[in-house]
C-alpha cells in the first residue's frame, strides 16, 4: 500500500496505526529465544501488547487490561521486556483520558514498578531499581499530560479561529444589509419621486416628464449596479465604489428628485480613504432619503469637512418640526447610520434642530478605522 493511502486510512481510523505500533512492540522485545521458547510466554506477549491496537479508543481499558496481564505475569514469577507497553498505555490514559483515571492509572503502574523492583531488583539495589521504574513512570505520565494540554491548545486555537470566521460573517452580512438599506431605499425614493414629477408635467411639458422618464431608468441602473457591488457578484475597475466625488452627482440627483439639495465641502477629500469616503457617502444618501420621503418640501444642505486624521459630515434640512423624519424606516436608516460611524470610532448625532429642521452629524476617526482594518 502506498504511503498516501496509509496516511488516508489512518485520518479515518487510528486502528492501523496502533495496530503497527503493538506489532512493532511485540517483534522487539520477543528476544532471542527468551519468549518463543515457551507456549505460556508467547500468552503473556500477546497479552501485553495486543490490548494496545485500541489504546487511543478505549485508553483506560486498555490500560487496566495490560495491567492484569502484567499482574499474572509478576505472579508467575517471568520478566518480560513488553512490559513497556504498561508505559504506552499510562501515556495514552494521561493524553486522553479524565484526571481521575489519570491519578488511578498513575499510581497502579507506580505500585507496580515498585513491586517488580522489590522481586527482580539485584541484591542491594532496590532503591536503584525503584528509582529507575519510577523516572519511567513519571516520564510516561508527563508526556501524556503534556500531549493532553497541546491538544487542548490545538482545539481552542481551532475554536477561535470558527468563533472568528462567525464573526467575520455576521459582520459582513450586517455591512451587506446596510448597503442594500441605503442603495434601495435611496433610489426607490428617487424614482418614486421622478415618476410623480414626470406623470405631473406629461401634459403641460413633455420634455420634462422625458427628461424625469430618462432619470428614471439610470437611477433603476445605478441602483442595480450598487446592489451588484454590494452583493460582491461583480468587481468592476470602471465603476468604483461611490465617495466624496459622487456626492456632487448625489445632490443633483436629489434636486432632480424635487429636494433642493446644497452641497459644501472643506478640506482635502483626497486625504480620505476610500473606505471612508463610502462611508460619508452612505451618510449623505441614507439622511437625504430620509428627507425626500419624509419632510417634503423641505430643503437639503450637506456640509463636508476634513482635517488630518478626521472626516466631519453633516446634513440639515429645514423641515418644520412637527414633518421631522421620524417614521420608522427612518429609525433603522440611523441604526445603520450609527453603526457606519462606530466603525471608525466615531461619533453620531442625530436629532431636531431648534426652531424646525433635522440634523444628522457624523465624525470618523480614520485613523481608528485603518487601525480597525488592519487588526481584522
Amino acid at each position: 500500500m502506498k504511503p498516501a493511502a496509509l496516511l488516508a486510512l489512518a485520518r479515518r481510523s487510528s486502528l492501523p496505526v496502533d495496530g503497527l505500533l503493538a506489532a512493532a512492540i511485540f517483534v522487539l522485545t520477543l528476544g532471542p529465544g527468551q519468549v518463543t521458547s515457551r507456549a505460556e510466554l508467547v500468552a503473556l506477549q500477546v497479552a501485553l501488547v495486543a490490548p494496545l491496537v485500541w489504546r487511543r479508543r478505549a485508553p483506560v481499558t486498555v490500560f487496566f487490561a495490560i495491567a492484569a496481564a502484567a499482574a499474572v505475569q509478576w505472579v508467575a514469577g517471568v520478566q518480560l521486556p513488553a512490559d513497556v507497553s504498561l508505559l504506552v498505555a499510562l501515556y495514552t490514559v494521561a493524553a486522553r483520558g479524565t484526571w481521575r483515571w489519570t491519578v488511578a492509572a498513575g499510581v497502579t503502574l507506580e505500585a507496580g514498578a515498585l513491586l517488580a523492583a522489590a522481586r527482580w531488583a539485584p541484591p542491594g539495589q532496590f532503591p536503584f531499581t525503584a528509582a529507575a521504574l519510577t523516572a519511567l513512570v513519571a516520564a510516561a505520565l508527563t508526556t501524556g499530560l503534556w500531549a493532553r494540554e497541546r491538544r487542548a491548545y490545538v482545539l481552542s486555537l481551532e475554536h477561535d479561529r470558527e468563533r472568528r470566521a462567525r464573526l467575520a460573517v455576521a459582520e459582513e452580512r450586517a455591512r451587506m444589509t446596510r448597503d442594500l438599506h441605503d442603495i434601495v431605499t435611496h433610489n426607490l425614493s428617487v424614482m418614486v419621486a421622478l415618476a410623480d414629477s414626470a406623470a405631473y408635467v406629461r401634459k403641460r411639458a413633455p420634455e420634462r416628464a422625458a427628461a424625469a422618464v430618462e432619470q428614471i431608468a439610470g437611477t433603476g441602473r445605478q441602483a442595480l449596479a450598487d446592489m451588484r457591488r454590494a452583493l460582491g457578484e461583480v468587481a468592476e475597475p470602471l465603476h468604483p465604489a461611490p465617495g466624496i466625488a459622487q456626492l456632487d452627482a448625489l445632490a443633483g440627483r436629489m434636486r432632480a428628485a424635487g429636494l433642493p439639495t446644497r452641497l459644501e465641502m472643506t478640506g482635502d477629500p483626497a486625504a480620505i480613504p476610500a473606505a471612508a469616503q463610502l462611508t460619508v457617502y452612505r451618510l449623505a444618501q441614507e439622511a437625504l432619503t430620509n428627507v425626500l420621503r419624509h419632510a417634503p418640501g423641505a430643503t437639503a444642505e450637506v456640509t463636508l469637512a476634513t482635517t488630518p486624521g478626521y472626516a466631519t459630515v453633516e446634513i440639515t434640512n429645514d423641515a418644520p418640526t412637527g414633518r421631522a423624519p421620524v417614521a420608522a424606516g427612518h429609525r433603522r436608516g440611523l441604526a445603520g447610520m450609527r453603526e457606519r460611524v462606530a466603525d471608525y470610532g466615531g461619533t453620531f448625532e442625530a436629532g431636531p434642530v431648534p426652531g424646525g429642521g433635522w440634523r444628522v452629524a457624523a465624525r470618523l476617526d480614520l485613523a481608528a478605522g485603518l487601525a480597525g482594518r488592519g487588526a481584522a
